[in-house]
């Protein structure tokens, strides 16, 4: 600890043997021991201080980072939330103008459902179907294919 040798150790015990006498030399060495034990708690205990205070800087220091790491995040996320409104703001406005647009001519506007003429109406059930020579004869009417059975279907053949 104080870099004092084995041989300095024992020059350092016979003077104090000299010195001190007999009598008083293990008085002193009880109160030299105390108050080496006392330095060693005392120094201890300031190392111990020193580590709990730089590991309470090290998690203070973590959590700043985290705190910054979330301000980043939150701040992307208003900077792309901006965006967003501000893409739609233009989509709404451009829907608007054409919209507008379509208002300030009406004869060049798209047909609308009310413009499309009528679906081709069924024919009502009292009434008779048409022959199928008739059919045949007009080339408006897709051809009609008799449906096929289960018997006419060759065997081994996708349907």
């Amino acid at each position: 600890m104080f870099g004092i040798g084995t041989g300095e150790l024992m020059i350092i015990a016979l003077v104090a043997l000299i010195v001190l006498g007999p009598e008083r030399l293990p008085k002193a060495a009880r109160f030299a021991g105390l108050w080496v034990r006392r330095a060693r708690a005392q120094w201890y205990s300031v190392k111990s201080e020193l580590e709990r205070e730089l590991a309470a800087e090290e998690l203070k220091r973590s959590v700043r980072e985290a705190q910054r790491s979330i301000e980043d995040v939150g701040t992307q996320l208003r900077d792309a939330e901006s965006r967003a409104r501000s893409g739609l703001d233009d989509v709404r406005k451009g829907a608007e103008d054409l919209v507008a647009d379509a208002r300030r001519m009406p004869g060049d506007a798209p047909a609308t459902h009310r413009d499309l003429p009528a679906p081709p109406v069924a024919p009502a059930p009292d009434e008779a179907p048409l022959p199928p020579e008739a059919i045949a004869g007009d080339p408006t009417r897709p051809p009609v294919v008799p449906p096929v059975t289960d018997e006419e279907v060759p065997r081994g053949a996708a349907r």
